[in-house]
C-alpha cells in the first residue's frame, strides 16, 4: 500500500524559519534509511503558505486566494510518499522520524493513497488504461 506521510506546519515553519544543519543531517540519514528499505518513493519540504495559493471551486466559478493561510494546524510543511506493507509498518517508520520541528510540538499524519481497486466498478477498464498510459508518460518524462 502507498501512504502519504504529512508533516504538519508549525508557527516556525510558517514563519519561514529554516531547519538547522543538525536537523537536515538527521533527516538526510532518516531518508537514506527509508530509501535503503525500499519504502521512500518521494518526499519534500514545502515553503510557507505565504508563498502559496488556493483555488476555491463553487460550481463553474474559480477564485484564487493568496496565502498566508490562517490555521497553522491545518497546513502542511512537507511530505513523504512511502510504499509499505501495512499501516502498522508506516507507523513503525514514522515513530523513528527525527523530530521535524525541534522546539515546537510536531505532528505527522499518515494517510493511505487510493489505489485503482479502491474505486470499484466505476473505474472502468477504459479509465484504468488511460491512467496507466498517463503514469507511463510521467515516468518517461522524468527519465528524459
Amino acid at each position: 500500500m502507498k501512504v502519504m506521510v504529512i508533516v504538519k506546519a508549525t508557527k516556525n515553519s510558517e514563519a519561514g524559519i529554516m531547519p538547522s544543519e543538525k536537523l537536515l543531517t538527521d533527516m538526510g540519514k532518516y531518508n537514506e534509511e527509508l530509501v535503503n528499505a525500499g519504502l521512500m518513493l518521494a518526499g519534500d519540504g514545502l515553503h510557507p503558505s505565504a508563498k502559496g495559493k488556493r483555488i476555491r471551486f463553487a460550481g463553474n466559478q474559480r477564485t484564487v486566494v493568496d496565502g498566508p493561510f490562517s490555521e497553522t494546524k491545518e497546513l502542511i510543511a512537507g511530505f513523504w510518499i512511502w510504499q509499505v506493507r501495512s499501516m502498522e509498518e508506516a507507523v513503525e517508520w514514522a515513530r523513528r522520524c527525527p523530530d521535524p520541528m525541534p522546539g515546537e510540538e510536531a505532528e505527522l499524519e499518515i494517510r493511505p493513497i487510493f489505489e485503482a481497486d479502491d474505486f470499484g466498478k466505476e473505474f472502468t477498464p477504459e479509465l484504468r488504461a488511460r491512467e496507466e498510459r498517463l503514469r507511463a508518460e510521467i515516468e518517461r518524462q522524468q527519465k528524459a
